[in-house]
């Protein structure tokens, strides 16, 4: 019988049937950072150890700061932030977990560091209490998110009881026009099918556009499914995956890389496989997208302007849209493009790879940045990559700051944060109220755009510069 990659891969990892429908789950990989103290907390409570420690990697993203850091620990000044970073320093010490630690050479955003060591690899089954841990299926993983009563689960067991997801499979068409990238494929497939298009399915991307993406491009992508309502993302493996993987720390070697690529190569979705729906979204129309609103599906080409109320039937949405315009402090028929921005974030586990410093230097390059700008990478090692490149430099002569790796804007519970009532251009995932920090305004886009929107002031269709 003909299946999907996410059948096959769901084929593979179940233990059990159980009453309603659940299905117990092996997790091959789970990773853990500091906000999963509740689930360690708990585990302790029952007197129960952690059963796999050899399948739990642990980082530390969310709170820790990104200036001060050769201070280590030491250096974090909120003591809040810093007894969580001690924390989860104990308690993978405890239980003998891998801990990627502030201080370590390869700590990030688990979302960046993960794939990049090689832990993350095709075929698996992977949980973290994150909702972005979807960007893990850009290799073909099954990778979602739990929260803490079931990372005790995991903890405690290596195993998890789940309902069978439906599938969706969208096929991206076409060729990507100049400076449209995966951040604008992404908003725009939300844009199009909604925070809650994909509700109850598992996302597979598939298409000319996926094929031919690079593979930090594929985790922008599933980064961002969580975003239109999905359990996960897949892109099915192939040579950019085997390619990309090959050689990292944590991926296999010799003869089991051989045995791990010839399991691998059964995975993408047979020819005959039926989805549960299909949706195709043409490349060749879209351009650089922007967020007006509070939520991501709230998103609109750059050339286009800030939608009327008015204009949309359904009053539900209206009344949402006008709430929207409201926080955000805009008027409809507003040109999206004349937008001021008062500061700029590029980073985030969805735009904080070397690919993405990469596109935001070459438009920062020999230009001044006339609002507050900062870069903080996804790790450590594209840190290191970055600064090998000269692109440090790039932003340092610009006028942009520098900084060390962290989720840091995106979420700013490390302390970085948009004062009230600013409006940031964002590389980040989610422009909630107050997401960025209390009456924060936050327009997400890719980070040439968001460069761009730093050398001008204002939101920037970045093809007119």
């Amino acid at each position: 019988m003909a299946r999907t990659l996410f059948e096959k891969i769901w084929d593979r990892h179940v233990i059990t049937h159980g009453s309603g429908g659940d299905a117990l789950l092996w997790v091959d990989r789970h990773y853990v950072h500091e906000g999963s103290f509740h689930a360690f907390n708990a585990l302790a409570a029952a007197g129960r150890d952690v059963r796999r420690p050899q399948n739990v990697f642990a980082f530390d993203d969310h709170y820790v700061p990104t200036t001060g850091r050769e201070q280590g620990v030491a250096g974090v000044a909120d003591a809040e932030a810093r007894g969580l970073i001690e924390n989860i320093a104990r308690n993978t010490a405890r239980s003998g977990i891998r801990h990627f630690h502030i201080d370590h050479a390869q700590q990030g955003i688990v979302h960046v560091a993960a794939p990049e060591l090689g832990l993350t690899l095709p075929g698996l089954v992977i949980n973290c209490g994150d909702s972005h841990t979807s960007t893990h299926g850009a290799v073909g993983a099954y990778a979602f998110g739990v929260g803490a009563s079931q990372v005790k689960q995991v903890l405690a067991t290596q195993c998890l009881w789940q309902k069978k997801p439906q599938t969706l499979r969208i096929t991206i068409d076409g060729t990507l026009p100049p400076s449209v990238g995966a951040k604008d494929v992404i908003l725009a497939i939300i844009a199009r099918i909604g925070i809650g298009g994909a509700q109850g399915h598992v996302i597979e991307y598939a298409g000319p556009v996926v094929r031919t993406a690079g593979m930090e491009a594929r985790m922008t992508i599933c980064n961002m499914s969580i975003e239109a309502g999905a359990r996960a993302g897949l892109i099915a493996p192939d040579a950019t995956t085997y390619d990309w993987l090959a050689g990292r720390p944590y991926a296999p070697k010799g003869e089991n890389w051989n045995r791990a690529l010839a399991y691998w190569k059964t995975l993408p979705s047979d020819a005959e496989a039926q989805f549960d729906r299909e949706v195709h979204i043409d490349a060749s129309t879209l351009e650089p997208m922007v967020t007006w609103g509070t939520n991501p599906e709230e998103g609109a080409p750059v050339s286009s302007s800030v939608p009327d109320p008015d204009d949309i039937a359904d009053p539900l949405r209206r009344a949402r849209m006008e709430s929207s315009l409201r926080y955000m402090d805009l008027a409809p028929g507003t040109p999206l493009a004349s937008v001021r921005i008062d500061r700029v974030f590029i980073g985030s586990c969805t735009n904080g790879r070397l690919d993405d410093l990469r596109a935001a230097a070459a438009i920062v390059k020999g230009r001044k940045a006339v609002v507050p700008a900062i870069v903080s990478p996804g790790s450590r090692t594209v840190k290191a990559a970055a600064e090998a490149e000269g692109l440090d430099r790039v932003f340092l002569d610009a006028g942009f700051e520098w900084r060390d790796a962290g989720c840091s804007m995106c979420v700013g519970i490390n302390g970085d944060q948009v004062g009230p009532g600013e409006r940031s251009a964002s590389t980040s995932n989610r422009n909630f109220e107050g997401r960025q920090g209390k009456g924060a305004r936050t327009h997400l886009m890719g980070a040439a755009m968001a460069a761009a929107a730093a050398i001008t002031g204002r939101i920037t269709d970045v093809r007119t510069l």
